[in-house]
């Protein structure tokens, strides 16, 4: 982190399409310092809540759930980001050191599973290695996802249907968040994709 708490620019890892079948990806690791992950959180629940999906996502299930409304509160408590939408629920999100209380602590084996183990901003690639889905994903200590968040994407619409043409003035959050926590500007590269439809997913 640099001395504005930005993410100093890692290097991306390399990209193209995995044999196995999923989905081909550059990766730009964040820190994982609480107050680091604390703003970073904030920043997109409070500032990109209306376009981004977001959930847990593991092998065999994915859950991509719309905010309901800008979040009323989130807050910082024993290591959990709760993220309140009032009526439409909340979420808890372990992002630092969970101690526990002094009646019953956290011990070490469960508070070092809760906490990150690895927090990242992705971008994702069709099988003509061009941008499909630009996102960020955070895991605990045994590499288990707790939460995957996809920023809005110019090949879907805001109901979640194919986009034709494409919009990519919906990149407008990849790009400012890409800004923001790596500054990288903008790429004439994440125009080239031809989205769902076209790159056979």
């Amino acid at each position: 982190m640099d001395g504005t708490g930005r993410a100093v620019p890692p290097e991306p890892s390399e990209g193209g399409y995995r044999d196995d079948g999923s989905l081909a990806r550059e990766a730009w690791a964040l820190p994982l310092e609480e107050a680091f992950l604390e703003a970073f959180l904030r920043d997109l629940f409070e500032n990109h809540w209306s376009g981004i999906r977001f959930g847990p996502m593991i092998q065999g299930a994915a859950y991509e759930w719309k905010c309901p409304g800008a979040p009323k509160r989130i807050s910082l408590f024993d290591g959990y980001l709760t993220v309140m939408f009032g009526n439409g629920g909340h979420f808890h999100l372990c992002i630092g050191e969970n101690r526990g209380s002094t009646a019953n602590p956290t011990g070490p084996a469960l508070r070092a599973h809760r906490r990150p183990s690895r927090a990242e901003i992705f971008r994702g690639f069709d099988r003509e290695a061009k941008p499909l889905a630009w996102g960020f994903e955070m895991w605990n200590g045994k590499g288990e996802n707790g939460l995957t968040v996809f920023f809005p994407s110019p090949f879907l619409n805001d109901d979640d249907t194919l986009a034709d043409p494409p919009d990519f003035s919906r990149l407008a959050t990849w790009r400012a968040v890409s800004a923001r926590w790596l500054g990288r500007g903008p790429e004439a590269l994440d125009e080239e994709g031809k989205g769902f439809a076209g790159s056979g997913h």
